[in-house]
C-alpha cells in the first residue's frame, strides 16, 4: 500500500471471473497522488482486466474500488470525471481531423466550445501538435495518433491518467518521447497509472511497480527495493552449449567469490540486477 495509507487509487479485494477463469484474484493496491505507479504481468496475468475495473468499464464480482475517494460502484460519474484513459487499442475517429477529435472528445466530457478550445490549444502545444490539427487521424502515424489520444485523455484536466500499454507498437523515438511527455504530464500534478510489457520502461518511469501474476499482486514497491529483494549483482554463467544460469547476490564480493566455483569452461560475467530480473524470477523463466 502507498504510504499514506489513503491514495487517490484504492482497491481493495477485487476479483473478476469469467466463468470458471478468476483473472483477478482477491487484489488489494493503492496508489498516492502524484505517482508513476507501473503495473507488470505476464500476458494473461490479469492487467488489463485490473484497468478496466479501476476505471469503471468493468464492475468487480467482489471488492470495491475508490477513486479520489469516489466510491466506483455507488458514485461511478464522479470517479470517472477524475480519470483520463489511454487503451491499447485507440478510440479516435479515424475519419475526422485530430481537431475534431479533440473538440468531440470535450464536448463528451462536457465542456463548453470555449473551455474546448481552450483547453485543446493547450495540450497541443504541450504535445507539438499544432502543425498536424488539420490532418485525418487515418493520415497519421502511430506516435502521432498516440499524442492525439493523449491529448482527447487529458482534455477535461483529470487528476489521473490510466495508460495501458501505451507505448506498444512504437518506434524508438516516438517512444522516448512519449516517455517525456509522461514525465511532463506528471511534473504537472497528474497521477499515472502505467501498464505495459517494456521492463525497461517500468524501471526508467515509475516511482512504484506492482506485480501481477495469475490474478495475484505479488510484489510491489520501488524500483531498487525489488531489485535488492532478489540481489544486487546477477551472476550469469554461460556453459559451452549455450545453456545460461543466474544467480543473484547482495554484493560484488560474494558474487566474485561465488564465480570461482563454477566449471572454468563457463564464458562469466557479474552484472547489476534489473528489474526484468526481479520480474523473471518472480513469475518464472518459462512461458
Amino acid at each position: 500500500m502507498a504510504e499514506d495509507g489513503e491514495g487517490i487509487i484504492r482497491a481493495q479485494g477485487l476479483v473478476k471471473r469469467f466463468g470458471k477463469l478468476t483473472a483477478v484474484d482477491g487484489l488489494d493496491i493503492s496508489v498516492s497522488k502524484g505517482e508513476i505507479y507501473g503495473f507488470l504481468g505476464p500476458n494473461g496475468a490479469g492487467k488489463t482486466t485490473t484497468v478496466r475495473m479501476l476505471t469503471t468499464m468493468e464492475l468487480p464480482d467482489e471488492g470495491r474500488v475508490w477513486i479520489d475517494g469516489y466510491d466506483t460502484k455507488t458514485e461511478f460519474i464522479k470517479a470517472r470525471r477524475c480519470v483520463g484513459v489511454i487503451q491499447q487499442q485507440n478510440s479516435l475517429d479515424k475519419d475526422l481531423t485530430v481537431r475534431e477529435n479533440i473538440i468531440h472528445h470535450a464536448l463528451m466530457q462536457n465542456l463548453s466550445l470555449k473551455e474546448s478550445k481552450k483547453r485543446m490549444k493547450e495540450l497541443s502545444d504541450i504535445m507539438e501538435l499544432n502543425d498536424r490539427m488539420g490532418s485525418k487521424v487515418e493520415t497519421l502515424s502511430g506516435g502521432w495518433k498516440k499524442r492525439v489520444a493523449i491529448v482527447c485523455s487529458l482534455i477535461h484536466n483529470p487528476d489521473i491518467l490510466f495508460m495501458d500499454e501505451p507505448t506498444t507498437g512504437l518506434d524508438t523515438q516516438s517512444r522516448n518521447l512519449l516517455w517525456k511527455m509522461i514525465r511532463n504530464i506528471n511534473r504537472k500534478g497528474t497521477t499515472i497509472f502505467l501498464t505495459t510489457h517494456y521492463i525497461f520502461e517500468a524501471e526508467s518511469l515509475c516511482d512504484r511497480v506492482g506485480i501481477i501474476n495469475k490474478g495475484k499482486l505479488i510484489a510491489e514497491g520501488t524500483p531498487e527495493e525489488l531489485k535488492e529483494r532478489v540481489g544486487n549483482f546477477a551472476l550469469v554463467a554461460t556453459a559451452p552449449d549455450g545453456n545460461e544460469s543466474i544467480t543473484y547476490y547482495k554484493d560484488m564480493d560474494t558474487a566474485k567469490k561465488a564465480s570461482l566455483d563454477l566449471p572454468h569452461d563457463n564464458s562469466i560475467s557479474i552484472r547489476p540486477t534489473n528489474l526484468e530480473d526481479v520480474f523473471l524470477e518472480l513469475t518464472g523463466r518459462k512461458i
